[in-house]
């Protein structure tokens, strides 16, 4: 009986990426729970600048962590962001591109859809 969750724009969440493996399920997709205290909802593509801003913030994407099955992030790469993290570097003036249909529609409780289409990748043809 689990509902079908939604994205920014109002239509079933697409998946964001398995190359490498994301979403806070590592299930590919940017769904969440209560469990989820980080809120990792904006499908977002890696760019070289926003992986050094989030090592300066403390939080090393890029760097391969064998001990979690974690390969390191490069430039390219789509991921499940921390919206406030993705807030915090869209105020910097270094937030990745962003894919809507593949961004949760919780993402809507820390940033505006005008920011994220601000940001957007060219939508999906499907």
């Amino acid at each position: 009986m689990s509902q079908t969750p939604l994205n920014v724009l109002g239509r079933p969440l697409s998946p964001c990426g398995t190359e490498p493996m994301t979403g806070y399920f590592r299930d590919g997709c940017c769904r969440t729970d209560a469990s989820d205290r980080g809120l990792h909802v904006v499908c977002a593509v890696m760019t070289a600048e926003f992986l050094a801003f989030s090592r300066r913030r403390g939080n090393d994407l890029s760097t391969p962590r064998p001990d979690y099955d974690f390969p390191g992030l490069r430039p390219g790469d789509r991921w499940c962001l921390c919206a406030n993290r993705w807030l915090e570097a869209f105020v910097e003036g270094v937030a990745p591109r962003v894919v809507l249909e593949a961004t949760h529609l919780n993402a809507l409780g820390v940033v505006t859809l005008d920011q994220l289409q601000s940001h957007a990748l060219a939508s999906d043809p499907s």
